[in-house]
């Protein structure tokens, strides 16, 4: 009887480990959150403010993209070695691919991703288009690294921007380059 429970046992343990590892939850959100932070999305995602200190995070928009307010930027003409430029908030970006807006992460429904399903946040990182079938995702974003990832830890970065409060900040559209 031993002998029967002993591989059941193992059948258990290991299908329980691999449930806990793709089910959602608590664990996915960490492993999600984990991610953001050490993949550094904050750093283009969450605009800065000047502080006393110098430029600082502004947590009260985290990942909520460029602000609405500063509305769509000019596009800067590089100069000498300086291929491009941002903005000092670090949420836009003006280069020779046009000017690119970091876009709204949080869950809201009109502005950010809250219409988004799983399989279109994952498509987006993997094809490098907008919800997975759009237009261009623009640089400096690096999804031809975060391609990389496996679904996993995509599906739990997904997870975890699910779990923040919504901002509503509406990201002016990319502006690509314009052909002279």
């Amino acid at each position: 009887m031993l002998k029967t429970i002993t591989p059941i046992l193992a059948l258990l343990t290991l299908s329980g480990a691999i449930a806990a590892t793709s089910s959602s939850g608590p664990a996915r959100d960490a492993r999600g959150k984990y991610l953001v932070n050490a993949l550094g999305c904050t750093d283009c995602h969450t605009p800065l403010k000047l502080t006393p200190t110098g430029p600082q995070p502004d947590m009260t928009r985290f990942l909520s993209g460029h602000p609405e307010q500063m509305g769509a930027l000019k596009p800067v003409a590089p100069r000498g070695p300086w291929l491009w430029a941002g903005a000092a908030t670090n949420t836009a970006f003006s280069g020779p691919w046009g000017i690119s807006y970091a876009a709204n992460l949080t869950p809201d429904q009109n502005t950010g991703l809250g219409i988004w399903t799983e399989d279109m946040f994952v498509k987006a990182l993997r094809t490098g288009r907008h919800m997975g079938v759009s237009r261009e995702i623009m640089p400096p974003m690096p999804w031809t690294a975060f391609r990389n990832l496996n679904d996993e830890d995509l599906k739990s970065i997904y997870a975890y921007l699910r779990t923040l409060k919504p901002v509503a900040n509406h990201v002016p559209d990319a502006q690509p380059a314009i052909a002279e």
